[in-house]
């Protein structure tokens, strides 16, 4: 198996992270959400999420990233005075609209609250993703039922998150992992996730030497790619995020070779 190039600390703070949005989702009432499942909608790619009524507790959404906060400095002190400004930024106000601006993957929005609060890019947006992750996965539970196909460049059917995971499932059957919310789905075996695309001359697999799990599977009408897992051989299988953490070397692969997460979107005259 090949060496991830994850640092063994980053992916310990990951697992304590997992961990954390584990226990939670159990803090939180499932009658706070409540799924419309518009079938319609749903099949023109809209996520359910999108479609489902969500309380959100407020005042455990800041209980959360604090809690983050204290993992994140104990594996990396330097943060402790950064993040330490976070609790005097975050007012009632600004984390509903940290909830919004996250659910909404509105990256230009946490680069720039990051920038005019003198912080490092990343921090606002990975704290709010972060704590709302356990929302995200207890309604995937609740629609997980219902979800057995995605919309060809619509991401996960349920947050909307671009699809790059996949497992080999029994008999060799792919299921899409979504890292975000954990929904998972069944897919063709050669079908593009990006573009819909099923032609076997224009979808390749690209194998890498040394790791005899994992193949990207590669689209050349959109140079859209995935990762593909086969995950039978694992005796605990790790979460949907974990896996695609620790396959991260899969991703630099297919970049370097011309290929991207979300692929492209052909203009039609």
């Amino acid at each position: 198996m090949i060496k991830s190039v994850v640092s063994k600390e980053y992916m310990d703070l990951q697992k304590e992270i997992v961990k954390l949005q584990e226990q939670w989702k159990l803090q939180l009432d499932p009658e706070t959400i409540r799924p419309n499942l518009d079938k319609a909608a749903m099949e023109a790619g809209v996520p359910a999420a999108a479609l489902t009524a969500i309380d959100f507790e407020i005042s455990l959404f800041l209980q959360w990233i604090e809690e983050v906060n204290t993992t994140l400095v104990k594996f990396n002190p330097e943060l402790a005075e950064k993040l330490a400004r976070i609790t005097s930024l975050l007012n009632e106000e600004t984390a509903i609209r940290w909830i919004d601006e996250a659910f909404s993957f509105n990256h230009v929005y946490f680069t720039s609250f990051a920038e005019d609060h003198g912080l490092e890019e990343w921090i606002p947006q990975f704290l709010a993703e972060t704590a709302l992750r356990p929302y995200l996965q207890l309604t995937a539970e609740k629609i997980q039922p219902v979800i057995n196909r995605a919309v060809p460049g619509a991401g996960c059917p349920v947050c909307g998150e671009p699809v790059r995971l996949a497992t080999l499932a029994d008999e060799g059957k792919k299921v899409i992992h979504c890292p975000r919310c954990q929904a998972n789905w069944h897919a063709k075996r050669l079908e593009c996730s990006h573009c819909g695309n099923e032609d076997h001359k224009t979808i390749q697999f690209l194998t890498i030497e040394g790791d005899a799990i994992s193949q990207i599977q590669v689209c050349e009408e959109c140079k859209g790619y995935i990762k593909i897992i086969d995950t039978r051989q694992y005796i605990t299988k790790p979460s949907a995020a974990l896996l695609d953490l620790n396959s991260i070397h899969l991703d630099f692969v297919a970049q370097e070779n011309g290929y991207n997460a979300v692929g492209e979107k052909k203009e039609t005259n």
